[in-house]
């Protein structure tokens, strides 16, 4: 590239160098180092703005994906639906895990505290399955029979958290699932 900007700069009349450079030189070069510097500003910023869609993309997908493998685990695993506390936006499960002494079952709730979605074992203070950088948009719980056993769809909407309300940090993650029941 130096070499062509030299060779573009470089006259020769004869055998004489002309040491200076016209005024269409000078403007021509300025032309060309600006051309290559708004390409590269431009690809740049287009990396960046890739780079922030991008990480809110996994970050809202990874999140979807950890609660919707959560849930069918102890969905698959539940003696069965506790259905006095189920509702379309709460999922009560009566299970042999999680025991505490001298019990032969216990309960699991999956519901919405704010704008995450928390596990609460029986006696136990609620935990976030969710991080901090994802909100849920909704989550509906849906009860039905399966070739006679019960089982249930969740269904999943995230929001990935935007508070500079950057256009290329918003993402929207819809995930369905269901999982039956296995019999003990």
């Amino acid at each position: 590239m130096i070499k062509i900007f030299n060779a573009f700069f470089e006259r020769r009349i004869g055998s004489k160098k002309n040491n200076g450079l016209s005024l269409l030189e000078v403007v021509v070069s300025i032309a060309i180092f600006s051309i290559i510097v708004l390409i590269i500003t431009s690809f740049i910023i287009w990396m960046n703005f890739s780079n922030s869609r991008t990480k809110a993309d996994r970050d809202t997908l990874e999140n979807a994906r950890k609660v919707l493998d959560i849930m069918t685990y102890e969905i698959r695993g539940a003696k069965g639906i506790y259905t006095p506390t189920t509702t379309s936006n709460q999922l009560s499960l009566e299970t042999a895990k999680y025991l505490p002494t001298d019990e032969v079952s216990t309960y699991i709730d999956f519901f919405l505290c704010g704008s995450s979605i928390c596990l609460k074992k029986e006696s136990q203070n609620p935990a976030y399955l969710t991080s901090d950088n994802v909100q849920v948009a909704s989550l509906v719980f849906s009860q039905f029979s399966n070739n006679g056993r019960p089982s249930i769809q969740i269904n999943l909407t995230l929001n990935y958290k935007n508070p500079d309300n950057n256009p290329s940090s918003t993402s929207l993650v819809t995930l369905t699932s269901t999982a039956s029941l296995r019999s003990y």
